[in-house]
């Protein structure tokens, strides 16, 4: 694709970083046969390339417009299309961008900032969140059943093992899942030690910052992503081999801190290290001999693999190879590639676009009459089990035996 920036982006690095990418465009197509949001609202627009034109029209110096910011905040960044792409065009990236300019140009009504403001101050806050999570439960029976259905159940996480092993990985505690799931870590940390791994929380790393990132609040989620460094690193210097993703929405952020730091001279090379060093729990397990662990077995299971973990960090089909491995028989699932509609803030901010991809999700995954859905990120977790007639658990709760 051939352009011709503006002034005001040519020599910067956002624009050197958006024109590498633009220029990477071929106008091929692909992408938008396996666009979500293309395939229920049926406008050029509102799939990757017609976003693309969008961005590339901004950076050419054409006013930016209320149009312009609904395309793209219709965009769930899935990055379905990346997986598509023959190109290897970094969508995830440019829309990041193209979103951030726009807002600028464009600004927000006030209702959009209170809303987006108040879920920048409360869930990437796992204090805050769990304190409300506490009075919404308590409230529950008084709230509308929409909300209802959006209130997960208290979980028991259970005793997390004592740090025994030599082998040493870090886990993201979180900001929502510790309140939320807190099932899932420790689930986690019981089946590692199994495996002769301790599995480490560090209390003073939160957020990794994607909330903030798709927001457009760029330099908080920078400073959500120093701080996590900074909480990590001496054990890192210490000896941990890994750091852990239980929730693939983070790992994808996580990996991308080396990207996102890479100007930063303080950070740029921790950054890179700590990105490296970062493995979906998946990614874990596959590496392990699991000939040691007795899992739970459920007959039959649908997988759900977030767009996180398959789009995100390209890692298709890597759930399900591994529940195979332990022996689970997993339905066939249609449209597998296709969101759910979480999207992290995404069923919030476009809660209609968001139902209709729930709903069709949920139709694919109980296609296989199975007796429960399993996945890999907290936010697909609650999102799917909010609808859901069935169960909906995080996958490493089946190789717990100490939790079932």
């Amino acid at each position: 694709m051939q352009t011709n920036l503006a002034e005001q982006f040519k020599n910067t690095p956002l624009g050197q970083e958006a024109d590498a990418i633009l220029r990477s465009c071929v106008h091929c197509g692909f992408c938008t046969a396996t666009c979500p949001t293309y395939q229920i609202q049926s406008d050029e627009l509102d799939g990757p390339r017609g976003r693309i034109y969008l961005i590339k029209q901004v950076l050419e110096g054409q006013p930016a417009t209320a149009k312009t910011q609904l395309h793209l905040d219709r965009c769930l960044t899935c990055r379905s299309c990346e997986s598509t792409c023959p190109s290897g065009v970094q969508y995830g990236h440019l829309v990041d961008i193209g979103r951030a300019v726009v807002e600028q140009q464009v600004g927000r009504t006030w209702r959009e900032k209170l809303l987006r403001g108040t879920l920048r101050a409360v869930i990437p806050y796992r204090q805050r969140f769990g304190a409300l999570l506490k009075l919404g439960r308590l409230v529950s029976p008084l709230l509308p059943a929409a909300l209802q259905r959006k209130m997960p159940a208290a979980q028991n996480a259970g005793q997390w093992p004592a740090p025994r092993h030599e082998r040493k990985m870090l886990v993201l505690q979180g900001c929502a899942q510790p309140a939320a799931t807190p099932l899932t870590n420790a689930a986690a940390a019981r089946v590692l030690d199994k495996l002769g791994v301790s599995l480490l929380e560090i209390s003073t790393a939160g957020c990794c910052g994607a909330l903030s990132h798709h927001l457009n609040a760029e330099q908080e989620a920078l400073d959500f992503a120093r701080r996590n460094i900074d909480a990590w690193w001496p054990h890192i210097v210490a000896g941990a081999e890994t750091l852990v993703m239980t929730a693939s929405g983070c790992g994808v952020m996580v990996k991308d801190y080396g990207h996102l730091l890479r100007n930063d001279p303080d950070y740029a090379e921790k950054a890179q290290r700590v990105s490296a060093m970062t493995r979906d729990l998946v990614e874990v397990l596959l590496q392990e001999d699991l000939s040691s662990l007795q899992p739970y077995q459920h007959e039959p299971i649908a997988v759900h693999a977030p767009c996180t973990l398959q789009h995100g960090q390209k890692l298709p089909g890597s759930l399900e190879q591994l529940m195979r491995r332990a022996g689970f028989i997993l339905t066939s699932v249609p449209d597998a590639h296709l969101c759910c509609g979480s999207a992290g803030t995404y069923s919030i901010l476009q809660p209609t676009l968001s139902q209709q991809l729930l709903q069709q999700k949920l139709t694919a995954l109980n296609s296989g009459q199975p007796s429960l859905i399993v996945t890999a990120n907290v936010g697909c977790q609650l999102h799917l089990a909010s609808q859901s007639a069935i169960p909906v658990q995080h996958w490493i709760t089946l190789f717990d035996v100490a939790g079932n």
